[in-house]
């Protein structure tokens, strides 16, 4: 079987946090910006890696998600607890110096795991968080 990760769903508070964050911090490229009745999906991606994207999407949107549903989202949202990414670089110090002078939220900074890899970790402008580990 060959398969690969075509797209990565994180939900967005503020479409245009959201695109300042992912294209102006991380340098990532905005593929898709669709709006309809108010709201926003928001496709971006590494430059470079035309098949591995991220949808920023409305997290109330779905018409199955109830509004109690959207109430706990959005506090789970606020307290960083509904959604997780984890990139990867070969710069970690370099990366992690770069979202820092952007003023990212920074959760960690880089530090090697007891599990065996260096990482640091971030927090979107929707909360969601941004780990990003080293590679070898």
């Amino acid at each position: 079987m060959d398969l690969s990760i075509a797209a990565a769903f994180l939900p967005h508070a503020d479409p245009d946090a959201s695109v300042a964050f992912y294209r102006d911090i991380l340098g990532f490229e905005v593929r898709n910006d669709v709006g309809s009745r108010g709201l926003r999906w928001i496709t971006v991606g590494p430059v470079g890696q035309p098949g591995t994207s991220i949808v920023l999407y409305p997290p109330g949107a779905d018409p199955g998600v109830t509004d109690d549903e959207r109430r706990t989202i959005v506090q789970m949202m606020a307290k960083g607890t509904y959604a997780i990414i984890t990139l990867a670089t070969k710069d970690l110090d370099g990366t992690f110096d770069r979202l820092q002078a952007g003023d990212a939220d920074v959760v960690q900074e880089p530090a090697r795991q007891p599990y065996g890899i260096r990482d640091c970790a971030f927090r979107d402008p929707a909360g969601n968080l941004v780990r990003i580990q080293e590679l070898p």
